[in-house]
């Protein structure tokens, strides 16, 4: 077998080439590679080490992380390189992350092309380094950088680097810079002296606001101080810890999540299918989704044509547009140029045929079938016949949505997430109809914008918000049953969720959720378990945080939201109407029956074929729902508790709830 690490002796330098794609990560294969390296460059001056590809060493090989690590051991290869008697300079490009920042540290130069950006990243797989980077980044960067990179998995650019002496040279042309450095003094890194202690309580501080429930970030940190002890005594102890936390459940599930999203991306229906290139964009509905998703496309370098009902429309659609455009100039997500240009690719109008020449469409309009209907009609008459029709529908069913349009090969869902121009998730919907170059056209189109697609079957709510649905229905039985509001969005916030059910609510709106419901009125199981405190508080025009009211107070006095005893007084009056003797939960049972409803959803949805996979329910819900990634998302915890223990409380909820839960067929008992 070829080695994916060379070595070529041109007079008194050797060229060290890792040739691993396609990130070129530290495999057991380039490990070994890179020890003979060590010993073949015996005799040069000089020792070249860089990588083919897009990018230098851009972290280990993770799916080698559940098995006994095997020889030779990243630490070793990395004090090898830094004990050798030929200086290494590393040449670097693309990403340095993980290992291969380790890499470099240990290499006597460094020089990185423009656009290079490094980090240590371990802290998003529940880890920390493994091989010398807490122990050699604090004496090589200083202590805030240290911290910024290894616990707040910050990447930092060349330019950085270069300020605080971590590199030696940017060059477009590294090569010619190499000669410069033979013969050069160096210092190897774990030799150096530590920078005087930092406040390490402030330090501490930053890294818990940042955690959020995680153990990584903390980990680190300790590591971190560590340093000050000298690196024969620390670095064994950070590699201990490493493969410790390997095993932890916060990395298996990051590991987890990190695959199934790779998987969810490139579904294997669509993989020898060719896309479709989509270059100009119409989008049709100037709300905020709508002017999200124009200022995605446009961020994405595509022409955007977005049609409104009128010019006034028109013209507040454009304010908004600039307004998202102007927000990324500010915050340094894009260049003056970048904005300019981005602003001409844009217009705005209340003409259909402004359409005409796009390769696809968008409807964004609000939830209403005749309403999507009617626009797709206007748009296949002004569009090419094999221009791409998508709707963003969240609920209604694509197939009725292109009914009698001609050619619907072409039609299927995009169904993004507010707000659609920062918000990762889109849910690729597969019609009765849609062709798989038009699916495949879809992923390629949502990889562009930098979002995470999946695929998705014709359900109502599809994935995300049909587990949303039985998400928030088991929410609302534990108010019947005796919690608050404050106690089941604490409970879901200690768990890692971004809100709890009823804090999430009120930041959307309670009338979509009302409307949802009005809409399942005729179709509703009359034995299922209705509660109708929501529909209350909607009476009372409580629609949540733009009202002032929902589920919670707001006031401009108070950023967080108030509990307010008129709507708990609501629910234990409720309680009482209809004859429930009321009890406590604790925050585990909360979590568990919240969980046990998501999990039984999503294995009923895969089950019936809406996803292909448990990972990429577990993808839509920590994408797009607020799931803590570092949980693995619910298929993910169902997995890790296991299936008795979901039967056993799907059967306590069936109990509590009867004729309101469809057991999957893996979770369900024999009486169902």
């Amino acid at each position: 077998m070829t080695s994916p690490v060379s070595v070529e002796i041109k007079g008194p330098i050797a060229w060290v080439t890792i040739d691993n794609p396609p990130v070129n990560a530290t495999s057991t294969a380039v490990r070994a590679g890179l020890m003979q390296a060590v010993d073949a460059v015996k005799g040069c001056d000089l020792a070249v080490l860089q990588c083919t590809g897009k990018t230098f060493v851009a972290g280990g090989d993770m799916s080698e992380f559940d098995a006994p690590p095997q020889p030779p051991h990243l630490p070793d290869v990395v004090d090898a390189i830094e004990k050798s008697r030929v200086p290494f300079l590393a040449i670097m490009h693309g990403t340095v992350l993980g290992g291969g920042f380790e890499i470099a540290m240990a290499c006597a130069y460094r020089i990185a092309k423009p656009g290079t950006r490094f980090g240590l990243p371990e802290v998003n797989m529940g880890l920390i380094p493994g091989a010398g980077g807490t122990q050699r980044a604090p004496r090589l960067v200083g202590w805030q950088t240290a911290v910024e990179m290894a616990c707040l998995g910050q990447l930092k650019s060349a330019e950085n680097l270069l300020e605080l002496g971590v590199i030696n040279a940017i060059s477009d042309n590294p090569e010619a810079e190499v000669e410069n450095h033979v013969d050069r003094p160096f210092e190897p890194v774990s030799e150096r002296r530590t920078p005087a202690s930092p406040d390490w309580d402030a330090l501490s501080e930053q890294v818990k606001r940042f955690a959020k429930g995680r153990a990584a970030p903390l980990h680190n940190l300790t590591a971190l101080q560590w340093a000050n002890a000298p690196y024969a005594d620390s670095q064994p102890k950070e590699r201990a810890l490493h493969l410790k936390l390997r095993q932890s459940d916060e990395s298996r599930a990051l590991r987890h999540i990190f695959f199934a999203e790779r998987a969810a991306m490139s579904p294997a229906a669509l993989r020898d299918t060719t896309p479709n290139a989509v270059t100009q964009v119409a989008i049709v509905g100037g709300g905020l989704m709508g002017c999200g998703i124009a200022a995605a496309c446009l961020n994405a370098g595509h022409q955007v044509n977005l049609i409104e009902q009128n010019e006034d429309a028109s013209q507040k659609a454009t304010q908004t547009v600039r307004a998202l455009l102007k927000g990324a100039l500010d915050r340094g997500k894009a260049t003056q140029t970048q904005y300019d240009n981005r602003l001409q690719a844009f217009s705005a109008s209340d003409n259909y045929h402004d359409a005409a020449n796009a390769d696809l469409a968008i409807e964004a309009v609000f939830e209403n079938l005749d309403a999507k209907r009617a626009v797709f009609t206007k748009l296949s008459e002004v569009m090419r016949p094999d221009a791409l029709l998508a709707t963003n529908t969240s609920y209604l069913d694509p197939n009725d949505i292109f009914a009698d349009i001609p050619n619907p090969e072409r039609c299927f869902g995009l169904h993004f997430f507010s707000p659609a121009h920062i918000m990762k998730l889109v849910e690729v919907v597969q019609g009765e109809n849609t062709s798989k170059a038009t699916l495949a056209t879809g992923f390629s189109f949502a990889k562009g914008l930098r979002k995470t697609p999946v695929l998705a079957g014709v359900c109502d709510g599809f994935i995300g918000n049909r587990i949303l649905a039985a998400y928030r229905r088991a929410a609302e039985y534990l108010l019947a049953d005796g919690a608050l509001p404050y106690q089941v969005d604490a409970a879901m916030r200690s768990f890692g969720m971004a809100m709890g059910p009823f804090e999430a609510q009120d930041q959307s709106g309670l009338q979509i959720a009302e409307a949802n419901r009005r809409r399942q009125d005729a179709t509703r199981d009359p034995n299922e378990r209705y509660v109708h405190i929501s529909d209350r508080l909607c009476a009372e025009e409580r629609f949540g945080k733009r009202s002032g009211a929902g589920w919670y107070t707001y006031s401009p006095e108070k950023k967080a939201p108030q509990r307010d005893p008129w709507v708990e007084t609501l629910i234990a009056d409720y309680s009482n109407e209809i004859g429930i003797q009321r009890k406590s939960f604790t925050d585990a049972d909360i979590q568990t029956q919240l969980l046990t409803a998501m999990a039984n959803e999503g294995a009923r949805i895969v089950q019936e074929g809406i996803a292909d996979s448990d990972a990429t329910v577990d993808v839509v819900k920590t994408a797009g729902y607020g799931f803590p990634r570092w949980r693995g998302g619910p298929m993910h915890w169902a997995n890790t508790v296991g299936d008795e223990k979901l039967r056993q409380t799907l059967g306590e909820m069936q109990t509590s709830s009867p004729n309101s839960w469809v057991a999957a067929d893996r979770f369900a008992t024999s009486k169902n």
